[in-house]
């Protein structure tokens, strides 16, 4: 791409000090991969792929379902039935046709997660239950890699960023997985689709600010209650 076409493409970030030319380039050259392709990781899809983030990965095993719609802004009712890594892959690549874009329709196991996660610089995981955030967790510790976290239930969310410089991971803050018979089901606890919305993008802000170096979250949890907007940051 032509340094015309970067400036008419991304000026508006471009000029700001913090970012510059710079930043931008940072950007390009950045590999991100996102577990999920859900009601987290499609708003985290639709800010990577703009901003100019070089090579995206997406992983997920799983088909669109008339349910995903009131949240999953990158698929449409058409798309029913269909995997949902290949079609945000499609979406992505039309939202800017000037990144490369991988899709992996396939389920993160133990076995393929180092094999995947191993070509990236940052992992985001969008996932929806405890047994793959913990499994994203550990293989980023393994290979050194920083790690966006975020999750939703009901009106609330978490954000954190684990394993980046130095940095706490998931363990640290939670050490174990709950017992399955503790957790809330995805299928009966519902989600005002605005809320992944919000975290999502959340998400994509932090994942831009740790590729460009500005300063982020680091030993942090953020909690978000959108029903009285309380917002809270702990440490830990």
């Amino acid at each position: 791409m032509s340094i015309i076409q970067d400036f008419l493409r991304y000026n508006r970030q471009v000029i700001l000090p913090e970012i510059g030319e710079a930043g931008q380039e940072k950007l390009k050259k950045a590999k991100v991969l996102v577990i999920g392709a859900g009601g987290l990781g499609c708003p985290v899809l639709q800010y990577l792929a703009p901003a100019g983030v070089g090579t995206i990965g997406i992983v997920d095993f799983d088909t669109i379902e008339i349910h995903n719609l009131h949240r999953q802004i990158l698929y449409t009712e058409n798309q029913v039935g269909l995997s949902k890594a290949l079609t945000a892959k499609e979406t992505v690549e039309k939202l800017n046709p000037l990144i490369a874009v991988q899709a992996f329709e396939e389920k993160l196991t133990a076995e393929n997660a180092e094999k995947i996660i191993a070509d990236f610089d940052i992992v985001v995981d969008g996932s929806d239950n405890f047994s793959t955030r913990y499994l994203v967790n550990d293989t980023c510790v393994i290979l050194k890699k920083p790690l966006v976290y975020g999750s939703i239930l009901g009106f609330e969310g978490q954000i954190a960023v684990f394993n980046h410089q130095g940095s706490k991971n998931l363990r640290d803050l939670f050490p174990q997985p709950p017992n399955p018979k503790d957790v809330p089901n995805c299928s009966f606890n519902g989600v005002l689709g605005t809320l992944p919305g919000m975290i999502g993008t959340m998400m994509a802000h932090e994942t831009l600010k740790l590729i460009i170096g500005l300063p982020g979250l680091k030993n942090e949890l953020i909690l978000y209650k959108t029903l009285d907007w309380s917002f809270v940051k702990l440490t830990f």
